[in-house]
């Protein structure tokens, strides 16, 4: 039976909010101060108002009687929306953060990567914050040195390394950071958000590096919004929700929880207001919903039916050809297809300014069982531009049957893959065996040597 190396108990932190800050008061401001008092307080009395304290107490629960136990080897990803609590808890184990109430029992070295860049110092060259940093997140000097080349190639700076930080881009700072801390061999690490630093190629290459850590039999808490991630390197996740444990189980349970009750993406996702939406100044993204035949937004499809992936867009400039597509991930991570809009009225025309609706069906008996991820984006050739690119913007549950129609037949058990098509069958006798000889027509479409 695997050790408890972290045992969470009635886990609470509360934070203090709404408090004006108090500026430095010079002898003149005390004096004066101190002249006007009673006729504040009077005037505070008379409009039947309180000295001020209860809007300088104002209080929120971060955290609320939180518990749980994790084994020694578990991976487990911690979900929620923004201010769910997620990132306090992972200071609050990383004894960063003392806890209002309760208790957090850790066995074990700690290695944490709370902000990608910590212990990062602009005047400094990249080897010398490799070794800075990787002493502020606990490595010997001889552990660094055996893996400063390993650090260095997976993040693709060897030709910088000598150079000064304060010149880095802020992907270069990013990557080097995280391969510091990947490269870490702590019992239990901790890491928050740390799936989202650089460009797609590099967060597929440290995903690729968590699985293997995560393999290593190593202790893993993660917080992350990237949702195919994890369900992809974690058996189990926990989901919180203003301060407070929702749900404790499987990665597939609790994210289609996470889902299901409108605390993640949904279905269908707007933006009313054009200079706030994902775009430029060429095109900008309103809307992406997830559609049935009958054109309603539905984040439930029975595999045998088709589904709509349904973009709206403005165009703010004349002139451009335009490639609406989107992207589609499913719930391990795994890139399942880009689909490109191949409507003929507008391959190779440029669109006049205007409001726009492209819509791409995916066909029934096409997509595997499980949730989908679908990520909106716009490009064009001519100038080669990314207009906007909406990673896992809305989502959807594909829901096999057990009619015995569908490409899962009668089999009742779990069924791998990434696209599960249903395939005409046919299994004609043997024409080698004349006892067993049959007729074939040429309507039946079949060969047989």
């Amino acid at each position: 039976m695997s050790e408890v190396v972290i045992q969470v108990e009635n886990l609470s932190k509360q934070y203090r909010i709404a408090g004006k800050q108090q500026r430095y008061k010079t002898l003149r401001d005390s004096v004066t101060a101190a002249l006007t008092a009673p006729f504040r307080r009077a005037g505070r009395l008379l409009r039947g108002q309180a000295t001020g304290a209860a809007e300088l107490n104002k209080k929120i629960w971060a955290l609320k009687n939180v518990s749980f136990e994790v084994k020694q080897g578990e991976v487990i990803g911690i979900i929620g929306r923004n201010g769910a609590g997620k990132s306090t808890l992972l200071k609050i184990l990383s004894r960063i953060t003392e806890p209002t109430s309760g208790q957090a029992k850790i066995c074990g070295r700690v290695g944490a990567l709370l902000e990608v860049g910590t212990g990062f110092h602009p005047e400094l060259t990249g080897r010398e914050n490799v070794y800075l940093n990787g002493a502020v997140l606990g490595m010997r000097r001889s552990e660094i040195e055996r893996k400063f080349d390993e650090i260095v190639a997976f993040a693709e700076v060897e030709k910088f390394i000598d150079t000064p930080v304060k010149h880095f881009s802020s992907g270069m700072a990013m990557r080097l950071a995280f391969s510091v801390a990947a490269h870490l061999e702590p019992e239990i690490l901790l890491m928050d958000e740390v799936l989202a630093v650089g460009d797609i190629a590099f967060q597929k290459k440290c995903v690729n590096k968590m699985e293997h850590v995560g393999q290593e039999g190593r202790t893993v808490l993660l917080v992350s919004h990237n949702i195919p991630a994890v369900t992809r390197l974690c058996d189990r996740a926990i989901l919180l929700n203003q301060g407070r444990v929702i749900r404790d189980g499987s990665s597939r349970e609790v994210v289609a929880t996470y889902l299901n009750d409108g605390l993640g993406t949904s279905a269908e996702r707007e933006w009313p207001d054009s200079s706030k939406a994902p775009g430029d100044h060429i095109v900008r993204l309103c809307a992406v919903r997830v559609i049935n035949e009958g054109g309603q937004t539905t984040d439930a499809i029975d595999i045998r039916r088709p589904v709509g992936i349904y973009m709206e867009y403005e165009v703010l400039k004349s002139g451009y050809i335009l490639w609406p597509h989107f992207t589609l991930h499913n719930e391990e991570g795994i890139w399942v297809f880009v689909a490109f809009d191949q409507d003929f009225a507008w391959k190779r025309r440029p669109r006049p300014a205007g409001r726009y609706v492209s819509i791409g069906w995916i066909p029934g008996n096409f997509l595997s069982e499980g949730m989908m991820f679908i990520g909106a984006c716009m490009r064009t050739e001519h100038p080669k531009m990314m207009h906007f690119h909406e990673r896992h913007v809305v989502a959807f549950q594909v829901i096999d049957c057990l009619d015995g129609d569908s490409a899962r037949a009668d089999h009742p058990g779990r069924f791998p893959g990434i696209v599960r098509p249903l395939l005409k069958w046919t299994t004609p006798i043997s024409p080698d065996r004349p006892q067993y000889k049959i007729k074939l027509t040429e309507r039946e479409n079949v060969f047989c040597g």
